[in-house]
């Protein structure tokens, strides 16, 4: 099977992958973004699947676009990197497969922004609408804190920075959930505990196994056929009163910490099923 790994730099979890895949005897070709030059008149392309890992966002929907309108399978498809990259997206996909989310509002002035949020009642949180590893997200606890941050964001002048994505603001028990799913499984859990709020392992957040309940298969597996189905990872958070809400779901998954945790050899889940598409069987 002619396999393509897009990547960019190399990081631990690529690393896993391409230990996984030459363990198996599989030859791969890595695509890097930061080189790779596309003929846009160009409707072939010598793969038989390839697997997305880019670290940019747009880098990875311009090349899955290309690809998948090549006829190339693709893990994830542009349709759902789309719809993931944006937390918007995600939202409005979530939100019409009748699967639960906090309270989203959405703005596109400050002084409209600034209604939204006190209708939603402080704290909220305001999120930008593309971007990863908790940057840029904010806990706004009053009106001059909402003031200020509001101004700044509107003097920074980019189209995204004037579209206000409002949160409700869960007080979560320390942690918040993250669930792999893989096609039609939810393989695996983990807890991410932090005494800061934001508690992505990226920003210092501590990984713990978690139980993988029916609820959380359920409502994991309804997430990820809400965006378009393939290799996902959704962020889940616990409210006070034990409702379990789908906060945001991740295309190009991190996965580092998580396979000694849950003791699931995800690399291999990944390749398993990223054959099983290149075969049409997925």
């Amino acid at each position: 099977m002619r396999i393509g790994v897009l990547a960019s730099r190399v990081r631990a979890e690529e690393k896993l992958i391409f230990t996984e895949l030459e363990r198996r005897g599989l030859d791969y070709v890595k695509i890097d973004d930061r080189e790779e030059i596309f003929d846009l008149q160009r409707r072939e392309y010598p793969f038989d699947v390839v697997l997305e890992r880019c670290i940019q966002h747009s880098r990875a929907l311009y090349m899955l676009k290309i690809l998948n309108d090549a006829g190339v399978p693709t893990v994830n498809t542009y349709q759902v990197a789309n719809t993931c990259g944006d937390k918007f997206l995600t939202t409005q996909a979530l939100v019409h497969a009748e699967v639960p989310t906090p309270k989203n509002l959405l703005a596109f002035t400050p002084e409209s922004a600034l209604s939204a949020m006190e209708q939603l009642g402080y704290p909220v949180v305001l999120k930008p609408v593309v971007g990863s590893w908790g940057r840029m997200v904010s806990k706004i606890n009053d009106r001059d804190a909402a003031e200020a941050i509001l101004e700044h964001r509107d003097v920074l002048g980019s189209y995204q920075h004037a579209i206000f994505y409002i949160q409700e603001y869960i007080n979560k028990p320390g942690r918040d959930i993250r669930s792999f799913v893989v096609g039609d499984e939810c393989i695996g859990a983990i807890y991410r505990s932090s005494e800061h709020w934001i508690t992505n392992t990226a920003r210092g957040g501590h990984a713990s196994n978690c139980p993988i309940t029916p609820e959380l298969a359920d409502l994991s597996i309804r997430s990820a056929k809400a965006v378009g189905g393939g290799i996902v990872a959704i962020d889940l958070l616990e409210t006070q009163d034990g409702r379990l809400l789908v906060n945001e779901v991740n295309y190009t998954m991190e996965f580092r910490n998580s396979i000694e945790t849950t003791g699931v050899n995800i690399p291999a889940v990944i390749i398993d099923y990223m054959l099983k598409v290149g075969r049409g069987a997925a």
